[in-house]
């Protein structure tokens, strides 16, 4: 296996604990989309997170149309993302908080700058942006070093589709082989599977043991091969994939 010398980590519940906060909003629309289309399913925040966590919201939109069997024009469905980026955005600004623990391993890894730091998200770049702004982890990773599946692309996307990990490593300038990817969420841990990185799963930001537990016995199931459930292991952890 490669040295690892790039690390790249998703944001939302992993970094930040914005899932929930976006789902809301997310919610909330969704179901005046649903209402629109005459279909009579209304989401909670954490109903939409539980069956589409770590996709954006184009993709929850995509997912939603396959699902209940409605069509929305391309331009539909741009401006229900922008009505969606405006809502989530102002929630996030107001309300994100850090991921427990994870300030002092940001810290530390900023100080011995022994690998490099990036943000490779699902979500629009300047909601990215407003979470790591927000919680004070802007200094840990340059603007040139966040990258958005729905934004830094030529054509949007999201996880699972591996094209922004691919795009992360070829504008960083890494081999996949030589990253490791910090992901909480499966649509997540698929996008750097299939593009070819080895992936520390996280599943603290889950509510309970039981959650913890399922997600963590799902994200091995994929191939994920070493789990954290705190950001206090994270050195034990990266370790053990540099050993594999």
């Amino acid at each position: 296996m490669p040295k690892i010398t790039q690390l790249l980590f998703d944001c939302d519940n992993t970094l930040v604990l914005s899932e929930e906060l976006a789902f809301v909003a997310c919610a909330a629309l969704s179901n005046e989309l649903l209402e629109a289309k005459g279909i009579s399913q209304r989401y909670t925040g954490p109903q939409l997170m539980s069956e589409f966590v770590g996709q954006n919201f184009r993709g929850v939109v995509v997912s939603l149309q396959k699902k209940y069997g409605f069509d929305l024009e391309p331009k539909e469905l741009d401006d229900l993302v922008g009505q969606e980026l405006g809502r989530v955005v102002a929630t996030l600004k107001e309300k994100a908080e850090p991921c427990e623990g994870v300030m002092p391993v940001l810290d530390k890894l900023y100080a011995e700058k022994k690998y490099g730091l990036a943000v490779v998200s699902s979500s629009a770049l300047s909601r990215v942006q407003a979470s790591v702004d927000k919680v004070g982890q802007a200094k840990y990773f340059p603007p040139d070093h966040i990258f958005s599946a729905a934004t830094s692309l030529p054509v949007p996307t999201t996880k699972p589709d591996p094209a922004i990990y691919l795009h992360a490593c070829k504008v960083i300038g890494k081999e996949p082989g030589e990253c490791v990817a910090v992901e909480d969420s499966k649509s997540g841990a698929l996008s750097g599977i299939r593009a070819g990185i080895p992936v520390l799963g996280y599943v603290g930001s889950y509510e309970g043991e039981i959650k913890q537990k399922e997600m963590n016995a799902l994200l091995k199931e994929l191939g994920v091969k070493v789990i954290m459930e705190d950001w206090a292991d994270f050195e034990k952890c990266l370790a053990e994939i540099e050993a594999l």
